[in-house]
């Protein structure tokens, strides 16, 4: 803040004026840190902003020819007030020009929402609001500025998606006719895939994200294996709460509550999210009536992988939350009928986020009506974990213990060493292990 003061200073002595806007001011407003700083001069030419900026750092270009710059080493950017006009169908397609004498109304026509349309001087602290932001704020509404020129970008369909979710706001009946009507397939995954990690990062409930675009027509470009959970029936017993759609949403505000102590949250979330996609597949009637999914776990790892793969690109990402899928009704499971050690610790060491995994099988358990979640459970799987962090420490079969014990490599050696795991969680001491898979390896291969 000290930074972006001196160059209101700066301007202020060239006749300029600087204000913040955008979400710097939204925040502040709301009492809520603001991690990036916006900066718009009004009344300077972009060659004397831009000299101004030399004097107080290296400045870095970051669309120079429709004046926004940037300081090096820091989180501002600083901007002249511009007029858009879309080209073209990409985000990119604009034709900008800078109007450093334009008023604060005509500049703050471009802007999204209301709520984002406020600017505040930097120097005086005079709060200039064109467009009835701060009382949109106060009352926690969603409402796009202009008619005209609010479809000429379709990712605020997912922006007021977002911000719904994380200011528990609702979007006014106008702004989201206008969002239904706005063809959004051409965007980019990458800017869809932006909005979705703040909705899952920064909303309490998450689940307000998915609802709003479902509610706007706007699930099926994105998000289409989600939206067809909708209408997947659940066995009521466990499932009072509804069909597999609201079960998700569910299980993922419940997730939001636990991201805080996942070791990787974004990828948590996008579990939380997905992981109940294969019931869309494998949900049955059996002829008794009753309503099962056997096997969803496995079946819905190729939806999942569709899923993510129209999002992201990021394989590390996409093989967590297909892990967490696969494993996910395990914890449970085994937590309840508090299972022999040994299934504990072959579950752990499958998983490659075991940690995430326990929150995740938490999340999937509160999702529901049918009774609280039993807090024992989780600290029956933290209690096991240890265990199996603890037996990895003791030594085990290597395939260098093999080979050096006479055995002649093979395609057969995957499944020693799984075998010898498998005798190393049952509490068979390493000497012991390896005599019998030596055995077992010989009198396999017949030597």
């Amino acid at each position: 803040m000290a930074l972006a003061k001196r160059i209101a200073e700066a301007a202020a002595r060239e006749g300029g004026r600087a204000m913040f806007v955008g979400g710097i001011v939204r925040d502040g407003l709301l009492g809520v840190p603001c991690k990036d700083i916006d900066i718009e001069v009004y009344g300077m030419k972009p060659a004397a902003l831009r000299a101004l900026l030399a004097g107080m750092g290296e400045v870095v270009e970051k669309g120079a020819s429709f004046g926004v710059f940037g300081l090096a080493h820091s989180n501002l950017d600083v901007a002249m007030p511009r007029r858009e006009r879309r080209t073209g169908d990409r985000h990119t397609d604009f034709d900008v020009s800078v109007d450093p004498e334009m008023s604060f109304r005509g500049a703050s026509m471009r802007r999204d929402f209301t709520i984002n349309a406020m600017l505040r001087d930097v120097l005086t602290w005079e709060l200039v609001d064109c467009w009835g932001g701060q009382a949109d704020l106060e009352a926690r509404l969603i409402r796009h500025v202009n008619d005209a020129t609010f479809p000429e970008d379709a990712l605020r369909v997912f922006r007021a998606a977002q911000f719904a979710a994380r200011l528990e706001a609702q979007i006014v009946p106008e702004t989201r006719a206008l969002c239904r009507r706005m063809a959004v397939s051409e965007l980019s995954v990458e800017r869809v895939f932006d909005e979705l990690g703040k909705a899952l990062l920064k909303a309490r409930r998450p689940s307000v994200f998915f609802r709003e675009l479902r509610r706007m027509g706007h699930l099926t470009e994105f998000f289409p294996e989600v939206e067809q959970c909708v209408g997947v029936r659940q066995n009521p017993v466990y499932h009072p709460e509804g069909d597999v759609f609201e079960h998700t949403m569910q299980v993922l505000d419940c997730a939001a509550r636990l991201r805080d102590r996942a070791q990787w949250p974004l990828a948590f979330m996008l579990s939380a999210l997905t992981h109940d996609l294969g019931k869309i597949v494998a949900t049955q009637v059996q002829p008794d009536g009753k309503i099962t999914s056997y096997g969803h776990e496995v079946q819905g790892l190729e939806l999942c992988e569709r899923q993510l793969r129209r999002l992201t690109n990021q394989t590390r990402l996409i093989e967590y939350v297909k892990n967490m899928m696969w494993l996910h009704m395990r914890p449970n499971v085994l937590a309840q009928c508090r299972s022999k050690k040994k299934k504990t610790r072959e579950m752990f060491d499958l998983s490659v986020c075991p940690e995430d995994l326990i929150l995740l099988a938490r999340a999937d358990a509160s999702g529901k009506l049918d009774k609280p979640y039993d807090d024992a459970n989780e600290a029956f799987l933290w209690e096991r974990l240890e265990d199996y962090r603890q037996v990895m420490t003791r030594p085990m079969v290597t395939g260098q213990d093999l080979v050096a014990a006479g055995l002649r490599p093979g395609p057969d050696f995957s499944e020693l060493l799984a075998r010898a795991k498998q005798l190393h969680f049952s509490g068979i001491e390493k000497k012991r292990a390896l005599a019998q898979v030596l055995g077992e390896a010989r009198s396999r291969r017949g030597e």
